[in-house]
């Protein structure tokens, strides 16, 4: 399921959100994800084939230096699907977790 932000604003709950990676520029899926993850303190983000790349960056500029020292990446999930098409399609997932405020 692909969220825009005003819809993940509605559904977030207290556990975690999970975030759908983009083509957007990095940095706005940066400015997009840290509000949920002040909020949550808990967000996955996914992203698949060519935007398994962009999720890294995503996850490596909030934690190794938005906000370095108080979050951290708890899991990653690698694994992969076959298209309609019968391709393979890489998908990441990355769960960072606020560790204090």
């Amino acid at each position: 399921m692909v969220f825009d932000i005003k819809t993940l604003e509605s559904t977030i709950n207290e556990t975690s959100e999970k975030f759908v990676i983009t083509d957007k520029p990095v940095m706005e899926l940066v400015m997009d994800v840290l509000p949920i993850l002040n909020k949550i303190g808990k967000i996955i983000i996914e992203g698949s084939g060519d935007s398994c790349p962009t999720t890294v960056s995503v996850a490596n500029i909030i934690t190794q230096n938005i906000l370095n020292g108080t979050t951290k990446t708890e899991n990653i999930s690698v694994n992969s699907k076959i298209s309609d098409d019968g391709h393979l399609i890489s998908i990441i997932e990355i769960t960072i977790t606020k560790i204090s405020s």
